[in-house]
């Protein structure tokens, strides 16, 4: 059990029999009452987004996450094949287990599995990644005094609003968590 006043981006908790990963809190203290705590709360399982308001210290139960280092080998139809990196066994996994980090999956990419009581609830990707521009408008000439930016669409799919001296061929850094060009490698 922990309390509310510690919660963070990314903590998971256990609350009515499910699994809620928190997206954003907020701490609260009015000037007149006691303080709360309000929070954001994204359903582990089925994706659904809930706002909950708690009372400042009360105690909520954190769910125990197992973490397994896993490589990304191909997609097969609609299914992700990752491999364990201790005993080569090979598991299959769906989009939504994957989740958002979907488009930035890449072949031989290492992963973080999230498991709880042996049921996949999501996949850790790195919070970085390479990736090279396959297709983005070219720069004209004058346009690049105000420092503004064009979509790329990189090798796995994702499209990112990169500067515009960026162009067809180039390795990009990527922020995976905000979806964000960082720089060139």
């Amino acid at each position: 059990m922990i309390s509310v006043n510690d919660l963070k981006n990314g903590l998971t908790l256990e609350l009515d029999n499910g699994l809620w990963t928190v997206v954003e809190f907020l701490h609260v203290k009015p000037g007149k009452g006691a303080a709360f705590v309000r929070t954001k709360l994204k359903n582990a399982e089925s994706g659904n987004v809930i706002e909950r308001t708690f009372r400042a210290g009360e105690k909520v139960a954190k769910a125990m996450l197992n973490r397994k280092e896993m490589q990304y080998l191909y997609k097969e139809g609609k299914e992700f094949v990752m491999m364990d990196m201790e005993t080569y066994e090979q598991l299959q996994l769906t989009e939504d287990q994957v989740g958002d980090g979907v488009k930035y999956l890449k072949e031989n990419m290492i992963v973080q599995v999230l498991t709880h009581d042996s049921r996949i609830i999501g996949v850790d990707i790195p919070a970085h990644v390479e990736l090279e521009v396959i297709d983005t408008p070219p720069a004209e000439k004058g346009n690049t005094a105000q420092g503004g930016t064009k979509p790329a669409t990189l090798e796995t799919g994702a499209v990112v609003n990169v500067p515009f001296f960026v162009s067809n061929g180039d390795v990009i850094r990527v922020d995976t968590r905000t979806n964000e060009y960082l720089d060139r490698v």
